[in-house]
């Protein structure tokens, strides 16, 4: 089953809808690095980050991985990390999952430009939190209560299809 990113503010999986914001320049189908665009395609879901100090193990079926304060993504196109989990180094350009402000709490990999990853062309895409639907630099993002029931209903088959 998909999940749909309709009307670029909404999320449609089964019966539900979820209001969600995208990267701030809309969608794009030819997404590069920095360019603040929500990709256009379907992609496979990856795994599930949360932060358990602030957030319990979510109740889901996908494979979930605790955020350390050490952990990031690398955001570096010269890098040979780029567009992969990393731990914060300051030799690396990196996107710090373990973030002061709660928008990382949880973290829902979508896998674009993520099997053979090409540089330039786009990383750390993911659904994660929102408190006030504000444009984002590419991910799409979720309120906390509609992320949590998405993932109850999600699982490792499910796919996101942007369009």
């Amino acid at each position: 089953m998909l999940i749909n990113l309709k009307n670029k503010d909404t999320l449609e999986f089964d019966e539900f809808k979820f209001k969600c914001s995208i990267g701030k320049n809309g969608l794009k189908k030819n997404k590069i690095e920095g360019d603040k665009c929500t990709p256009i395609g379907l992609f496979d879901l990856g795994l599930l980050y949360y932060r358990p100090d602030r957030v319990p193990r979510p109740k889901t079926l996908l494979k979930t991985k605790i955020i350390k304060k050490n952990t990031a993504w690398c955001d570096d196109p010269s890098s040979k990390f780029y567009n992969k989990e990393v731990k914060i180094s300051k030799f690396i350009n990196n996107e710090k999952l373990y973030r002061k402000d709660s928008i990382y709490d949880l973290v829902l990999v979508i896998k674009y430009n993520y099997k053979k990853v090409v540089s330039g062309l786009g990383s750390a895409i993911f659904i994660h939190l929102t408190k006030n639907y504000k444009a984002t630099a590419g991910c799409i993002a979720l309120k906390k209560k509609d992320f949590l029931i998405l993932l109850k209903l999600l699982n490792k088959k499910n796919k996101l299809k942007v369009f």
